[in-house]
């Protein structure tokens, strides 16, 4: 009975073996079939890099004679325009020195009395001018450009960036084709210029002195681009500082939003300054400008004085602070638009919509700014288009705004109003007096402000 259990044990255990070899023998199976997918994989992998391989040198090579043959006719084009060139002025030297002998025909010989009297009368000329010098002439040499040849390249390339493309110096003065603002607009001071007539369409008290408020902020970004050395320096680095900081809290600024200590481009500073009319970006760009604020606000009244405005027009800060001293007329506002209008970066700024600041620690996924003005009195203006415009609101000037526009046939007009009494009138002041001079029946028939609209609204874009 023993032996039977031990053969029983024996036989269950060799088939356990077997088993087990079996699975190996399967494990090792799939492993070597693995292995020869793998290296199959690379074959193919190899193959095919080998072909892309093949095809760039292939290209390459095909590129390269390519090249070479377009170089080789050039030169053959280059070399026969030479020869031609010497074969005339060769041929020319010949008949001139060596008496004709190499006229073959009729021609020839012909060329040669007309060369060799040329030479003659040209040889005759130099003598009696002292200057003979027995030399054939040659083709005139490339000259240098002159001083105004330069200056003339210059303007016209000046002329050909994208600006508003006023006229230098702007025509504010009434004249008797000058007709009053229409009754319904409730600014109290108003102008409205054509850029293409150079002439005043409509006026309110347009010479009379106001406070500008924020619209200074135009005159901010015109010295400040104005000094700027190119526009590499745009990504320029500014710290704001808590001087800076406190100094807006303390009077009651709008602000960007930047943190003291926050390391700022500027060119934000530039879209800072306009776009949510940012004191924070203002002052920010003044100190990076000038070093420190009176120095900039020196060099906005030399610019005033430049435009010829510095009698009626003085500032004392580069906000828009409240400050008797700090005073303008809506027709002086006009002549800064207008030659901010015709600064590239200052175009580009005041037509901007939308912004978003570079990202900073502070603000990793940057600040959007908005041009409330731009963006509202679009909806509402239904003939030309507002392009550019500022706004502003201190409590001795009210709401005041400037902008720039153009008609459906791209003729530009600059507007500027002041002492409106809420922020949605100021905009429908420029939608109306805009769409009355653009047309007048679309005027009449349709131009209506809505009951209560604004009344008292802050519009997002004032101090």
């Amino acid at each position: 009975m023993s032996e039977y259990f031990i053969d029983k044990e024996t036989e269950e255990y060799e088939e356990r073996r077997r088993a087990r070899a079996a699975r190996r023998a399967d494990r090792a199976r799939q492993q070597r079939e693995r292995e020869n997918r793998i290296r199959r994989y690379f074959i193919i992998a190899g193959a095919s890099a080998g072909v892309v391989i093949i095809a760039v040198i292939v290209m390459l090579v095909v590129i390269a004679v390519g090249r070479y043959r377009s170089v080789a006719a050039s030169s053959d084009m280059t070399a026969e325009s030479e020869n031609a060139g010497n074969g005339a002025y060769g041929d020319a030297r010949e008949l001139l020195y060596g008496n004709g002998e190499t006229g073959s025909n009729d021609g020839e010989a012909n060329d040669s009395v007309d060369i060799n009297q040329d030479a003659s009368m040209s040889a005759d000329t130099d003598a009696s001018s002292g200057n003979a010098t027995g030399t054939q002439a040659s083709p005139p040499a490339m000259t240098e450009l002159t001083a105004e040849e330069l200056a003339e390249l210059e303007a016209e390339k000046a002329a050909s960036e994208t600006t508003g493309a006023g006229p230098l110096e702007l025509n504010t003065l009434p004249d008797e084709a000058t007709s009053s603002v229409i009754t319904d607009v409730d600014s109290g001071y108003a102008i409205l210029i054509s850029l293409s007539e150079n002439r005043v369409l409509a006026a309110r008290q347009s010479h009379e002195k106001m406070y500008p408020a924020s619209m200074t902020k135009v005159l901010t970004v015109l010295v400040a681009s104005e000094h700027l050395k190119d526009e590499t320096h745009l990504d320029d680095i500014f710290t704001m500082t808590q001087a800076i900081e406190g100094f807006s809290y303390e009077h009651g600024c709008s602000n960007v939003g930047f943190s003291p200590g926050e390391r700022i481009r500027v060119e934000d500073l530039f879209y800072g300054t306009i776009l949510p009319s940012g004191a924070d970006a203002a002052m920010g760009l003044a100190e990076y400008t000038a070093g420190d604020q009176d120095s900039f606000v020196a060099m906005m009244n030399e610019k005033l004085d430049e435009l010829g405005i510095g009698d009626t027009t003085h500032f004392t800060n580069c906000i828009g602070i409240y400050d008797d001293n700090h005073y303008s007329t809506a027709a002086d506002m006009a002549v800064i638009m207008n030659a901010a209008i015709n600064d590239p970066l200052c175009l580009k700024v005041l037509s901007q919509h939308t912004y978003t600041t570079t990202t900073t620690s502070y603000h990793p996924q940057g600040i959007m700014v908005s041009n409330w003005f731009l963006r509202r009195i679009e909806d509402k203006q239904e003939t030309g288009e507002v392009l550019c415009g500022k706004t502003g609101f201190v409590k001795e000037s009210l709401n005041c705004a400037v902008s720039y526009a153009v008609d459906e046939d791209g003729k530009g007009y600059i507007c500027c109003t002041g002492y409106a009494h809420g922020g949605w009138k100021a905009i429908y002041d420029h939608v109306r007096i805009y769409t009355h001079c653009f047309d007048p029946v679309l005027y009449d028939n349709t131009l209506k402000l809505e009951d209560g609209e604004g009344e008292n609204e802050d519009i997002g874009n004032a101090d």
